[in-house]
């Protein structure tokens, strides 16, 4: 139960209401149908798999009223029971309490990132750990005795965090760690001895270090010493407390897995595999470990049963990818999801040794027929200079019969990256004619440290070429209408929207959802809680006090007036990352050269729109808007 195996968890659960349905008007030749919007939202996500102490039920958050709440999923697959009733503020469960069915959440207010962490007595009344009006907190671990737990806030200073121990009967805390010196804090061994922090060197280079938390002002314990730039991560310590596992690219493109023995002080090997190992868990008795590869842009899991360095023996599964397993505090009882790109995920339970496998929920939409949605292929293309941009592409049922037009779907970082599985608001514009194309552009994860780099400081050249040519890619597939090709983005994503709307006349369309426009301001408005990696970002993107001059120039709201092609630009009222001021400026550049804008803001949202009526308002505008000024 303490450790929390959750790699790429977010999943969606099925409501039963029934959507309106319209019959394709080329069913003739392929029969599939084509949804209204309210269909593919007509479900609800569902993440978290913490056992509770005597293994009988699961801890999940769930929107199934519209905002997350949390629940507690019976394994015996009885029905489920809210355990908070939200109706404002989104919450997201993070663990039961080792022995008793209290929980803890966490919340923030309006979509501001200001999370505090609270506990739900068993009785249903609710108090907040770290109470304070501008705080941000978050739990880190259990101690492994069962009776405290640690968290980290930066109530001393804005832009540090530091770490309280709680007791869990009366949530009494002390002060065990210091934080002045900017480190990133990275976990705490479960005998509560050991805290690991990872200090930001560049945004190539970094270093992890040590403290022994049982002795007064620890002094730091520098372990990762090295030459040129290399990046260490914190998977995890082993449940003995024995070893730090940990992540490292130095020997190759990737990153792989090594131990740090505590007591010898020796590292050596531990995971390595052709892609990035993108983390490592333990069930809390050490029998089993999880190994997460992204492998192109799929995470896949490997479990091995410690005991007999064997692969866990697991009876035939239905059909989806695994994610999200964690296991019962005796390591009998497993739970996880199952995914497919065109099936939101259902939550499993296992009882190791046997082959019964129980299905904990009902998902997808019961009025779509699966086989009506589209899987994505991952493809490559070659960008301007030769390099090869992989990507995800989904080619939508109307390309059977005519030419579709287009749209290339930019994630957010920089440094993000596209993946594949069910996405709701994908599926509703591919199932209504619209080809996608998730591009992984230079700059992107999951491809090895020198992809990852080659954007540094040529945002709004390389990675906008990057578009351009995927633009030409799309041109070269003989079912897509290469006049009707649109960019869509979040983010840095809808950074990259405007650069290509402001900078190129190569798209139909822009569609910028909270996308950074004004470079110079928004790097000098970060969040305090980001400063232990403000040199990292600045390394990327560039220092707004040196280099103000390039940031100006690539900043599309200085050239919105070049914007010749319809826009559209959905923006949180209380986005803390891209303020909602960048996005008012730019719907009035663009406005000044005459080009036709629509503009929607969300009151109650931050940076992504977590409320699932908003989510249905603003998906239901990127088709209306598309239908109108593309198709």
């Amino acid at each position: 139960m303490r450790t929390i195996i959750s790699i790429c968890f977010i999943f969606f659960l099925a409501a039963c209401q029934q959507p309106s349905v319209k019959i394709s008007p080329d069913s003739a030749a392929d029969d599939f149908k084509v949804y209204d919007t309210e269909a593919f939202f007509d479900t609800t996500r569902l993440f978290g798999s913490s056992l509770n102490f005597d293994g009988s039920a699961v801890l999940v958050s769930s929107n199934e009223t519209g905002i997350f709440n949390a629940y507690r999923v019976p394994i015996d697959g009885s029905p489920k029971t809210q355990l908070t009733d939200s109706d404002n503020n989104t919450i997201y469960a993070v663990s039961w309490f080792p022995q008793d069915d209290r929980i803890l959440y966490t919340a923030d207010q309006g979509g501001n990132e200001l999370n505090h962490l609270y506990v739900r007595e068993t009785d249903g009344i609710v108090k907040d750990l770290t109470p304070g009006d501008q705080l941000k907190a978050r739990f880190i671990s259990w101690h492994d005795n069962d009776r405290q737990f640690y968290v980290a806030t930066n109530e001393r200073d804005a832009k540090f965090f530091d770490v309280y121990l709680y007791a869990i009967d009366d949530y009494s805390r002390e002060l065990v760690f210091t934080n002045e010196e900017g480190y990133n804090i990275s976990g705490i061994s479960p005998d509560g001895r050991w805290l690991v922090a990872g200090k930001t060197n560049s945004n190539a280079d970094s270093d992890l270090y040590l403290f022994d938390l049982m002795v007064n002002q620890p002094a730091p314990q520098h372990i990762t010493e090295h030459d040129g730039d290399v990046q260490f991560n914190v998977y995890n310590f082993t449940p003995d407390s024995e070893q730090l596992i940990y992540g490292s690219n130095a020997n190759g493109e990737f990153n792989r897995a090594w131990r740090y023995d505590l007591s010898s002080q020796v590292h050596s090997p531990y995971y390595s595999a052709d892609w990035d190992v993108s983390g490592v868990g333990f069930s809390d008795n050490g029998q089993y470990r999880v190994v997460a590869v992204n492998e192109d842009a799929r995470t896949n899991l490997y479990i091995t049963d410690l005991e007999s360095n064997q692969p866990l023996a697991l009876p035939d599964l239905p059909q989806g990818n695994l994610r999200g397993v964690n296991f019962s505090d005796d390591a009998d009882t497993m739970v996880f999801y199952l995914a497919t790109d065109t099936s939101p995920a259902n939550l499993y339970v296992h009882q190791i040794g046997t082959d019964r496998v129980t299905r904990l929920s009902e998902t997808g939409n019961p009025a779509i027929d699966e086989n009506h949605l589209v899987s994505g292929e991952v493809r490559r293309f070659a960008s301007f200079d030769g390099l090869q941009i992989p990507g995800i592409l989904y080619k939508p049922k109307q390309a059977a019969h005519q030419k579709v037009p287009a749209l290339i779907y930019i994630h957010g970082g920089p440094g993000g990256q596209s993946r594949i599985g069910y996405s709701p608001l994908i599926q509703n514009l591919v199932n209504h004619g619209y080809a996608i194309f998730m591009i992984n552009n230079r700059g992107s994860s999951g491809y090895g440290k020198t992809f990852f780099h080659l954007d540094d400081r040529k945002h709004g050249d390389h990675d906008l070429k990057d578009v351009v040519y995927n633009k030409y890619y799309l041109q070269s597939l003989d079912w897509v209408d290469g006049e009707k090709i649109a960019v869509i983005g979040g983010s840095y994503g809808g950074y990259l929207t405007m650069a290509a709307m402001a900078f190129t006349d190569e798209f139909a369309v822009g569609i910028n959802i909270f996308g950074v426009t004004n470079w110079v301001r928004t790097l000098k408005s970060i969040p305090p809680y980001w400063e232990s990696f403000r040199k990292s970002l600045y390394d990327e993107l560039g220092d707004p006090a040196t280099d103000e001059e390039r940031l100006r120039a690539i900043s599309p709201v200085f050239f919105g007036h070049q914007v010749k092609s319809p826009v559209l630009i959905v923006q949180g009222a209380n986005d803390p990352r891209v303020l909602k001021i960048e996005s008012d400026d730019m719907v009035e550049a663009i406005r000044s050269g005459g080009t036709y804008v629509d503009y929607l803001v969300f009151d109650d949202e931050g940076h992504g729109f977590s409320k699932t009526a908003n989510q249905i308002t603003a998906s239901k505008k990127y088709l209306a808007f598309l239908d109108a000024y593309l198709k």
